[in-house]
């Protein structure tokens, strides 16, 4: 699948893995998760950027904890119609940017934001857009965190970029996170692997 093709399926995307589907399944074992990291390595005054926040649910969740100064990014833009019926609290405190991550990160200034985090999304980069990591780093002022499904062992003989599909059609480019950003400069504070994702901290330059 080419990068054009990559980006818009997602963001014509309905049924399984779409807005609407995920506002369904609201919070989780990672929105607690972020919430416990986030107190460990910042403050509750830190700015946030989520990386493909679909509806929202970890931000919102986030909200109900004490973050408010948040926002995000989503390609698909129904996510930001279902969260005003989701989430109306989180979709009126928050700053929300449509549209492909290569298209919108380079527009934010050097530190824009505090913490910058993905869950899931970085997993489905084409590898002619692997640019938009370096991108990341710039823009995390202190801390950039990484949920994604590196496979069961990601990059063992040294190599990345296994290629599986999250439903026979979208594919998801399986990446060892920690040799990615640490290879940019970055330092690598926490690595938690689970099932399916690995959760990574990196401290920025």
């Amino acid at each position: 699948m080419d990068p054009s093709r990559n980006r818009r399926e997602w963001a014509e995307r309905t049924g399984e893995f779409s807005p609407a589907y995920y506002a369904d399944l609201g919070s989780n074992k990672v929105s607690a998760s972020l919430v416990t990291l986030l107190d460990h390595f910042t403050s509750r005054d830190a700015s946030i950027l989520e990386l493909g926040c679909s509806s929202g649910r970890h931000l919102a969740h986030l909200l109900e904890n004490g973050f408010d100064d948040l926002a995000g990014i989503d390609i698909n833009d129904d996510a930001f119609e279902v969260m005003a019926d989701t989430y109306p609290a989180l979709a009126e405190a928050g700053t929300f940017h449509a549209g492909a991550l290569e298209d919108l990160v380079p527009e934010f200034p050097d530190d824009a934001f505090d913490v910058v985090y993905a869950v899931e999304t970085l997993q489905h980069v084409h590898p002619d857009d692997e640019w938009v990591f370096e991108e990341l780093g710039r823009i995390a002022g202190d801390l950039l965190v990484t949920v994604e499904n590196e496979g069961p062992d990601p990059g063992r003989d040294g190599t990345d970029g296994t290629v599986d599909s999250a439903d026979g059609e979208l594919p998801i480019f399986r990446r060892h996170w920690g040799r990615v950003f640490t290879e940019l400069g970055l330092e690598q504070l926490l690595e938690k692997p689970g099932k399916p994702d690995t959760i990574r901290a990196f401290a920025t330059p």
